[in-house]
């Protein structure tokens, strides 16, 4: 589908009278991350997934990359598809464009559900991290990066017992153009903070993460919790930053639990 003069890919699952959620990947990701919970709620709602510009099989097109020209991404394939409302599920990335799009469109989006996220601005070392990420990418590829990566996205126990998502994620961050993974890496150490407006967000809010996420920790979920009223958070078990790969079963319970108390 052609939107904001770019060809983006995504799925539509689902009975299209079905109650609607958009799931937003991580970086540097695509929209296959989100297989296992597209086959497990389809008959329960209607599920759209998509690649982010750059990632996956949509287009980067010329822009400069941000948070803010990525939600309006998000905007424009809702309004292509007809979608007046929906529950929004983001994951890392998606977690800080789910926020920024609450913050801009709160009259479209009926809840929230926040995995593995936070709401803070990069810090000057995270910063730092990025900018050295970048120059490595450039000057080695993207073999050494993924595998760098890895070693930080899932649980300890994932690389013994979940080896198929491990080779599958390596496997979308290789093939991820160098030039869209430093665009994007640029635009997650440039973000804007969310945490002053959330206690601003009237609508229901899930909060999960993997009980070892060390990217975004669960210190970081039970900060945003504290400033959400009324907000849930669930603590995955045996899961690190990609928890909705790593206990798919516990996370679409919750996620399923949520989305119909919503509705």
């Amino acid at each position: 589908m052609i939107i904001n003069n770019l060809s983006v890919s995504y799925t539509d699952a689902g009975g299209k009278q079905l109650p609607v959620i958009i799931f937003i990947h991580g970086f540097p990701f695509n929209k296959s991350m989100w297989n296992l919970q597209v086959e497990s709620l389809k008959n329960d709602f209607r599920l759209i997934t998509y690649d982010i510009r750059g990632h996956g099989s949509s287009d980067a097109g010329n822009e400069v990359c941000s948070i803010e020209l990525f939600v309006i991404d998000l905007i424009s394939l809702m309004d292509a598809l007809k979608i007046k409302n929906a529950i929004l599920c983001g994951l890392s990335m998606g977690g800080y464009i789910a926020l920024n799009a609450i913050e801009k469109y709160k009259e479209r989006f009926d809840a929230l559900i926040l995995c593995d996220t936070q709401c803070i601005a990069d810090t000057f070392e995270a910063k730092e991290k990025r900018a050295k990420a970048i120059e490595e990418i450039r000057k080695s590829g993207l073999e050494k990066y993924a595998d760098e990566s890895i070693k930080n996205l899932f649980a300890s126990e994932s690389f013994t017992t979940r080896l198929n998502e491990i080779a599958n994620v390596r496997e979308m961050i290789v093939n991820t153009s160098e030039q869209s993974i430093c665009s994007t890496l640029l635009a997650l150490s440039v973000r804007k903070e969310t945490c002053h407006m959330l206690s601003e967000i009237a609508v229901p809010v899930l909060i999960m993460v993997g009980n070892e996420d060390k990217i975004t920790p669960p210190a970081a979920a039970r900060f945003m919790q504290e400033r959400l009223g009324g907000s849930v958070l669930k603590i995955t078990d045996h899961a690190g930053h990609l928890s909705n790969l790593e206990n798919p079963a516990e996370f679409n319970v919750q996620l399923k639990m949520f989305v119909k108390s919503v509705y």
